[in-house]
């Protein structure tokens, strides 16, 4: 088993103030893979000092220094990917080729977002052309707390890490419990790229403790989290006191609406959609929308491609699906399911219990429920497992009303060869982003949420302007 106890603070690894071991667990076998110690207040103020001695100095480094940075933890990045994977894959289950793929890509591929988006952006701004005297400085927040979850790692950890070190700010990071190898691992990669001490910071530990004591702060000027919405409401709130900046990427309850003149594959693409990461991700398009003429079809599809899907431990290599992350996500999707069976959801693929021949491991049946209603808990509720609920809808107004008729505002999908209808339904649909289609959002594109989907906007420069203050100066000399 993995000792992983020590945090890193101020350029070096440190063990714990006080001893407060927790086990990891590995969600395909449901043993201890390592033990890491969850941090106490003591653990945190160190932290979060060397991040606040380290900001004035790293705030003022030159723009290319920093970069230069960044371009390093690239290269470093890429090395340690294989290692990443197999943290990655223990730690929450993925399987090992969906983990170096799609799990380290995501990571990659924002570091290398933010290197583009930095390059072209200027700190320093006049305010107009004929007011040459009045300048826009773009500054660092400050001391920033980064809480990240444990369902894509490190997606979120560089879409916070890595426009942090671009703004000049410093930071702590608190991963995810649950899954704190992959952090490991990226600390020891800032490591080696030369990341300055208290630039930095890694602490351990789970939302009542760090991640309080992190949002409630007087030395900590922001909070970035990504999680749960009801967690990100008690962050909010613990953060009021000190009136810090907070940032939220919290959970979703995506509609996909399928016209009757979408292409064929819409269906198979959106069930495949829901059960890639065992359904853990918070923009999946768990409620299927289908229009009225093709509904009976549509369900005989999805019941097919979800029986079609095979599940197995993270470790094997294929194309499968892995166990959910752990016992508590288990039985709360376990339950869920059983509700939409009492709540007269008509199941039709999948259900309660593990797959066939599974019996240890957080393993959950892809599963189907038709004729869904607005009334039943799986329609408003995050489940976050492979769970996909189906209804049909009359016309476009229908369509749009059931879609937004939800408490998140995340991401939405809309299917249908005609263009005009298209938009005009992107418009309507009162979330952070779109997809139609089937065509993934570009680089660099806002990946936020309106309604209890959070605030703020992670990616491109969005992203980057998160971290960052708007001075301005009058006067300023040329």
């Amino acid at each position: 088993m993995l000792d992983k106890r020590a945090f890193y603070i101020n350029g070096s690894w440190v063990e714990p103030e006080i001893s407060n071991d927790f086990s990891v667990v590995d969600p395909s076998t449901e043993e201890n893979c390592a033990v890491i110690s969850l941090g106490s207040q003591a653990d945190t103020d160190k932290a979060v000092k060397a991040a606040r001695g380290a900001f004035e100095s790293w705030m003022f480094t030159p723009k290319n220094d920093r970069l230069e940075l960044i371009e390093n933890i690239l290269e470093e990045y890429k090395l340690r990917a294989e290692d990443m994977a197999k943290a990655i894959s223990l730690e929450m289950g993925a399987p090992i080729e969906m983990a170096r793929q799609q799990q380290v890509g995501t990571g990659l591929n924002h570091i290398k977002g933010f290197i583009n988006v930095f390059k072209e952006f200027q700190f320093d701004q006049d305010l107009r052309s004929d007011t040459p005297h009045d300048k826009i400085l773009y500054e660092p927040v400050g001391v920033c707390g980064l809480i990240t979850p444990w369902n894509w790692p490190m997606n979120q950890v560089t879409l916070k890490t890595i426009p942090a070190i671009a703004a000049g700010c410093t930071m702590v990071l608190k991963p995810s419990e649950i899954a704190p190898l992959s952090s490991i691992v990226f600390s020891e990669i800032l490591h080696e790229a030369g990341c300055p001490p208290g630039v930095f910071n890694m602490v351990n530990g789970d939302g009542l403790g760090v991640g309080t004591q992190l949002s409630s702060h007087p030395d900590v000027d922001m909070i970035s989290f990504t999680g749960s919405t009801r967690a990100g409401i008690a962050i909010s709130k613990a953060a009021a006191d000190t009136l810090k900046r907070v940032t939220l990427e919290l959970g979703g309850k995506g509609a996909n609406l399928i016209f009757d003149d979408a292409d064929e594959k819409a269906i198979k693409n959106g069930v495949l959609r829901v059960m890639n990461n065992s359904g853990q991700s918070c923009n999946a398009p768990t409620r299927m929308m289908v229009e009225n003429s093709i509904y009976d079809k549509a369900v005989t599809i999805a019941t097919e491609v979800a029986n079609s899907i095979s599940v197995s431990s993270g470790h094997e290599t294929g194309r499968h699906i892995g166990p959910v992350v752990s016992e508590i996500q288990f039985n709360k999707i376990q339950n869920l399911i059983e509700k939409g069976i009492d709540e007269g959801a008509k199941l039709v693929a999948g259900g309660p219990g593990r797959p066939e021949g599974l019996n240890r491991g957080y393993y959950i049946k892809p599963t189907v429920f038709a004729d869904v209603t607005p009334d039943m808990t799986i329609y408003r509720e995050e489940i976050f497992g492979p769970v996909l609920s189906i209804m049909p809808f009359d016309d476009e107004d229908h369509a749009v009303e059931l879609a937004n008729d939800t408490n998140y505002g995340l991401t939405n999908y809309v299917q249908s060869e005609d263009d005009a209808k298209r938009n005009r339904v992107a418009r309507r649909l009162r979330s952070g982003m779109v997809e139609m289609n089937g065509l993934p959002r570009s680089s660099g594109s806002p990946f936020g949420g309106y309604k209890q989907s959070g605030n703020g906007r992670e990616g491109g420069i969005w992203g980057l302007e998160d971290f960052l203050e708007v001075k301005s100066v009058s006067g300023w000399s040329n």
